[in-house]
């Protein structure tokens, strides 16, 4: 894995000890069976690192178990019983960037105490990946369940995602918002990274990454040098060869068919079908580069490079696509135009680390000073105003936020009793048409489940102080429209979290940087 990558996979294994085990032992890349030594024993990983977070004195397979039964949750085969995480850091950062695994070690636990705050979880450090390719990566698994209630983060649009013994749920929303959090982090320590949000040019599954690792090493095992192909990847050159050759869509879609792929477009949306397969492939499955956006980006371009300089030098230019794909791809810069606290120069982690703190310090210090400038603040002092008036329109929106979510609260729970009132319409006519109380009675005992209902929306109106009954339609209307003033709230109140704490942060680092001056200023004066 080249770059830093966020990973999700979810797991119905009941064994939660499973996670422990692999994480801790050497495991088999291709059949993720344990290896064992000359004696039987599990082989323990090198250079890891390894914590539990909310298990109490108990470790992490026993404290799950014991959620669940306590919770009734997590009882089904089908359940999903826990979430792993992976954040992936490119090999360079070690050397470029002086990551090291306790470094990692530490980010992983601060990103799961911010993220996945009242589940029990284990981080886990490994040094290197699969491929041997040195990459430093945190393995994050978390028990599905959640054992405390949580602060309402902006990907959340349920109230049972804050709440305890609701279980959690990796949604888009949430994958977005985690991946924007990485690239964050990244930045931040000054890491290698691209965009993790601007979709990937070539597609490549955790399927069809481990089928090409299985047929390149049976490759290897025959002798063979060559390099092993996946369906898929045999199925994009196919696609690169021909849209390097053709001109237009039809003239694709003739060259594909001349390979034995038949190409569709519906909706806006294209998909492949080889000669081999029943069912067709989809651009999205491949990549970006192969939806249709990307192709007829490729056709425009060469339609204005024919304008320029003719026909002869279409075919000398095989460069337009990867031109395409390598602005698709372009890496974030390190630094980029964000700040970073200062960290604390600490020789005890080696002489590399240390140069690298203090250049990073520097970096930072300069930084805080010219965004000091920009802002137009003249000291220190209108800093901290700045900071305590974010901090307050950052409380008045939260508090905005609350009474949102509290009516759209209310408003869902009165039209659900509505609704249930409104099922009873016909049993109360009926019940009102009866003219004896023996025939009441016993029509009132055939149908005491609706009058129960009934009586239970009459009970909820009167409380509340409902005269008159509000139309679903009405009510519908007042929930969409403070589902989009929440959402708007959410917004808000996430950029002004973020400038209260780029503000801190800059506020942090001067702070740092006089304090260190003056002890230094002292130093000389000592010396003299």
């Amino acid at each position: 894995m080249r770059l830093a990558t966020f990973k999700h996979l979810s797991s119905k294994n009941a064994d939660y000890g499973a996670a422990e085990k692999y994480l801790l032992f050497e495991h088999d890349e291709f059949t993720n069976k344990p290896i064992f030594d000359e004696n039987g024993r599990l082989i323990p990983r090198e250079n890891c690192r390894f914590v539990t977070l909310n298990c109490g004195e108990d470790d992490f397979a026993i404290d799950c178990m014991k959620s669940n039964l306590q919770y009734g949750k997590n009882r089904n085969r089908g359940d999903i019983k826990s979430h792993h995480y992976i954040i992936s850091f490119d090999p360079r950062d070690g050397v470029e960037n002086g990551l090291t695994v306790d470094r990692a070690q530490e980010l992983g636990e601060q990103f799961c105490k911010e993220h996945f705050a009242g589940h029990q979880a284990i981080v886990c450090t490994h040094a290197d990946g699969h491929n041997h390719s040195g990459n430093i990566h945190c393995h994050i698994v978390i028990n599905s369940l959640r054992i405390e209630d949580v602060p309402l983060l902006p990907y959340m649009d349920r109230p049972a995602d804050t709440r305890a013994g609701c279980k959690h749920r990796c949604t888009e929303a949430a994958m977005n918002y985690f991946r924007a959090e990485v690239m964050d982090m990244c930045q931040r320590e000054g890491l290698h990274q691209i965009d993790l949000l601007g979709g990937s040019g070539e597609r490549v599954t955790e399927g069809e990454y481990w089928a090409r690792r299985r047929g390149q090493a049976e490759l290897s095992v025959n002798g063979k040098a060559t390099k092993f192909e996946t369906d898929k990847e045999k199925l994009r050159n196919i696609i690169r060869s021909a849209l390097s050759s053709a001109k237009d869509f039809d003239e694709l879609a003739e060259l594909l068919l001349r390979e034995g792929v038949t190409v569709k477009q519906s909706r806006g949306r294209l998909s492949y079908l080889t000669s081999d397969r029943a069912k067709p492939i989809t651009a999205r499955r491949l990549g970006d580069d192969f939806d249709l956006t990307a192709i007829n980006a490729v056709f425009e371009q060469k339609s204005r490079h024919l304008e320029q300089n003719g026909e002869q030098s279409i075919s000398s230019q095989p460069s337009i696509l990867k031109r395409l794909q390598g602005a698709k791809t372009a890496k974030i810069d390190t630094y980029h135009d964000s700040i970073s606290r200062m960290v604390d120069v600490t020789p005890d982690k080696g002489a590399g680390f240390e140069h690298w703190a203090k250049v990073f310090n520097l970096k930072q210090s300069a930084k805080s000073l010219a965004k000091l400038e920009k802002y137009g603040f003249q000291s220190l002092e209108d800093l901290q105003t700045a900071i305590a008036v974010t901090k307050a329109d950052e409380r008045d929106c939260r508090e905005a936020l609350k009474a949102v979510e509290t009516e759209l609260y209310g408003k869902k729970e009165l039209q659900k009793r509505v609704l249930a009132y409104a099922n009873t319409r016909l049993i109360r006519d009926e019940y009102k048409a009866l003219k004896s109380d023996r025939a009441r009675e016993k029509f009132r005992k055939q149908h005491e489940s609706e009058f129960i209902m009934m009586e239970s929306a009459q009970k909820y109106f009167k409380e509340h102080g409902i005269t008159k009954i509000p139309s679903y339609k009405t009510l519908q209307s007042e929930i969409e429209r403070l589902t989009s003033r929440q959402s708007e709230l959410y917004k808000e109140l996430h950029e002004k979290h973020e400038e209260v704490k780029r503000l801190q942060i800059i506020a942090d680092n001067i702070n740092r940087t006089l304090h260190e001056e003056s002890n230094k200023t002292k130093d000389k004066n000592q010396e003299i």
